[in-house]
């Protein structure tokens, strides 16, 4: 009989196949140094707030293309971060810290945004070629001349202008 030779290389064959679809470990240094710069705001933030350790979600950076012109743009995003010993390091009612980072055309990287946000949503990409990538920002009541609760949505085109949302 097969069989009992076929259960042991099915198992492996199982293994091998989980391991190859796990998610590689999220490492700062496969950014540009102005993301790891960014970054590096959740290590000092949670040093500050007397946490311990600093565990970076595998999304916390968005790699893509925001502005249009076919290069890298990034999206940090620390909802997902945590920080030991402080659960709210990031985060709170307004939402989550969130940077927005482009590359300009001499390939130096510049922060447009860094705000709190409660969600986001990447809009469909525009027709026309090389227009901006839309973001639809859900953010605290109060940037619509609310209150914390509905919440306030904003859209922005993504240029290499920076922005920020403020009250009235």
């Amino acid at each position: 009989m097969r069989i009992p030779y076929l259960i042991p290389l099915l198992l492996v064959s199982a293994v091998s196949r989980a391991m190859a679809e796990e998610p590689r470990a999220f490492n700062p240094a496969d950014y540009p140094t102005e993301v790891q710069a960014a970054l590096r705001y959740a290590n000092e933030e949670c040093t500050a707030e007397g946490g311990g350790a600093v565990t970076f979600a595998p999304d916390t950076v968005r790699k893509l293309d925001l502005t249009g012109d076919g290069r890298d743009d990034y999206i940090v995003d620390f909802r997902d971060t945590r920080c030991e010993g402080r659960e709210a390091a990031y985060c709170g009612t307004g939402g989550c810290v969130m940077d927005i980072l482009v590359t300009l055309p001499d390939g130096r990287v510049r922060g447009v945004f860094d705000g709190y946000v409660r969600n986001y949503e990447l809009r469909p990409m525009a027709i026309k070629r090389g227009a901006p990538r839309v973001v639809r920002f859900e953010l605290h009541g109060g940037y619509c001349g609310g209150h914390g609760s509905p919440s306030c949505f904003k859209e922005k085109g993504i240029t290499a202008t920076p922005f920020a949302f403020k009250m009235p």
